[in-house]
């Protein structure tokens, strides 16, 4: 059971806790659609049983160990157009919330993954609805590692294995936190600092301005990260000085090629 008292003017006023869910995003949007439903409302699960992450990709966690969780949030100042602003602001938050516990190596793998050096800690997924021109809702799913020790892949870690932690972390103390710090850069972006906002993704963006391989229809290519453009696309300069954009799944970074 979650009972929080965030220092927020909304983000986690209200949560919703269900021991198990199939899926914190579709909730959401179910409650959405019943139109009752508060902006800042969070669900938050035990154990996810059909989570997803971006693009269709699965997303498993261990029962009670990590935050499994959805944000709703009403941000009708956005243009459909601009919508990547709020991956922006959502991931700056991630990260300046796991910042506390990891002083180095925390990266957001773009669009909007949560590294450390090369292992992935969490995940976020926004889908959105539009009203005309602008976007209605946006349900804001956050995979977040934080207790769990054991992995099937070895890309994966997770907070407490990053940090060497000797004790489990207080998953109701870690949301709080996580909730000030996502409704900090939200409010930013509500105030329109969207170039001072893209400077510091780029900051902390995962391989920007390194020289690696990517993979682009099954080839490999050498490139740098050179930046992301308006629409969230991520620009790449080859070793031929060759300038290409990217949306999401069309490029894969290669660790070891």
């Amino acid at each position: 059971m979650y009972k929080i008292q965030p220092n927020t003017l909304f983000t986690g006023k209200i949560i919703k806790y269900l021991p198990t869910c199939h899926s914190t995003n579709d909730i959401a949007a179910e409650m959405i659609q019943s139109q009752e439903v508060f902006e800042g409302t969070i669900i938050i699960t035990d154990h996810q049983t059909t989570g997803r992450g971006q693009r269709g990709n699965s997303w498993e966690a261990a029962i009670g160990q990590n935050l499994t969780l959805s944000l709703i949030l009403k941000p009708t100042f956005l243009r459909a157009s601009d919508q990547f602003q709020l991956n922006v602001a959502v991931s700056l938050g991630v990260h300046e919330f796991l910042s506390q516990y990891l002083p180095e190596g925390l990266t957001i793998k773009w669009s909007n993954d949560i590294y450390h050096y090369d292992k992935k800690l969490g995940g976020i997924l926004i889908e959105n609805t539009l009203q005309g021109y602008n976007i209605g809702y946006s349900v804001v799913g956050i995979g977040l590692n934080i207790n769990q020790t054991q992995f099937g892949v070895a890309t994966a870690s997770s907070l407490s294995l990053a940090a060497n932690a000797a004790q489990s972390y207080d998953l109701n103390t870690l949301l709080a936190q996580l909730a000030e710090k996502i409704e900090k850069y939200y409010l930013q972006i509500k105030q329109g600092y969207y170039e001072s906002l893209k400077i510091q993704y780029l900051r902390v963006m995962y391989r920007y301005q390194e020289w690696h391989y990517f993979r682009k229809n099954g080839e490999l290519f050498l490139g740098q990260i050179i930046g992301i453009d308006q629409t969230g696309k991520l620009a790449i300069e080859t070793e031929d000085e060759e300038l290409l954009y990217f949306d999401f799944k069309e490029v894969q970074f290669v660790i070891n090629p």
